[in-house]
């Protein structure tokens, strides 16, 4: 029996890319949350929460991009150059916020431009990752297995959209996480903005949602078609039922439920992702069996990605186990 190596590497790029956005999402949301909070102390307290793990957050994403370029190089090469502006202005906003977080903790008379810096940072890499993911919702032109586009394709109403998506998706995110890992005031404030969040999160997400439907009739198919509905309307009902449930953790005690919650949605989301692409890499025509490197090529790639793959799951989980529990003022940190 052969073995589908396509399927397995597309279900190994998935993987790092869901936990990239799972992970790094909460971190970029903190600084789209930065300008809600300048009180003195509170900014230095939202970022010790996640000074242990940032950085390692993003390893899934070189990872996730080195694998793509290896196993599916067709998809590589014809999804770059259809966001070619976009990839690099999010590599720009992840620089900037990444020297901003290290240098704002000794600057003293320029600490508000490099928090003004970390709040550009983190809302250009999220806007930009939203204008892709809503480039490749509506499709890439490929012919002959080229990208036969315009460069400004990606700029479009329902990217922009997306992108605006994504930075309500990562705030709420960042949200729950400063919920779980702040106590006092800071996180009193942030349940706060946990429920107008919330119903803009829900809005975003059923204009998305309906706005794929109508504007991509095999997208349409994909989830009406014969009895799929029947099988895939659990995931907008559970969408839906995570985010009443935010809405109403936000006057609750359970300080940890609107951080699963909006991990769970993210889930949800990208399981949507899946079911109205799957098999295509890149849409609408370009499937994973179509962009795959030679097989001994994944082969020994995947043989790299089995040995280090548990390794950074296992530091990951450790870096996380290490600085479980609540964040305080004055607690050791970015000084």
């Amino acid at each position: 029996m052969t073995i589908d190596l396509p399927t397995i590497w597309a279900g190994i790029i998935g993987l790092t890319v869901f936990l990239y956005v799972l992970l790094d999402g909460f971190d970029l949301g903190i600084g789209i949350l930065f300008p809600f909070f300048d009180r003195e102390g509170e900014r230095e307290v939202m970022l010790n929460t996640v000074a242990p793990v940032w950085d390692g957050n993003e390893t899934w994403l070189v990872l996730g991009g080195a694998c793509l370029y290896a196993v599916f190089p067709v998809a590589y090469s014809t999804l770059l150059p259809a966001v070619y502006l976009p990839v690099i202005a999010m590599l720009c906003g992840l620089i900037f916020r990444g020297v901003a977080f290290e240098i704002r903790a000794k600057a003293r008379r320029t600490q508000n431009l490099w928090d003004l810096a970390f709040i550009m940072g983190s809302a250009t890499a999220t806007f930009c990752q939203g204008m892709i993911l809503g480039t490749l919702l509506q499709g890439i032109k490929i012919v002959d297995g080229r990208f036969a586009g315009d460069p400004f394709d990606w700029l479009s109403p329902f990217s922009v959209f997306c992108g605006l998506g994504l930075l309500v998706t990562y705030a709420t995110l960042g949200c729950g996480w400063l919920v779980m890992k702040t106590d006092g005031d800071l996180q009193r404030r942030t349940r706060v903005l946990l429920k107008p969040s919330s119903l803009v999160l829900l809005a975003v997400i059923g204009v998305i949602s309906l706005w794929t439907v109508l504007g991509q009739p095999a997208v349409a198919q994909r989830w009406f078609g014969g009895h799929n509905f029947v099988y895939f309307a659990p995931v907008p009902l559970l969408v839906l039922a995570c985010v009443v449930g935010i809405f109403r953790s936000a006057d609750s005690g359970h300080e940890a439920r609107a951080f699963i919650l909006m991990q769970a949605i993210i889930f949800l989301g990208y399981s949507g992702l899946l079911i109205s692409i799957f098999p295509n890499i890149v849409p609408p025509t370009l499937s994973i069996w179509a962009a795959s490197a030679p097989r001994s090529s994944q082969i020994f790639v995947l043989v790299g990605v089995v040995i280090i793959l548990p390794i950074i799951l296992a530091y990951t989980a450790l870096a996380y186990w290490v600085f479980r529990g609540k964040v305080r003022r004055g607690d050791e940190g970015y000084h």
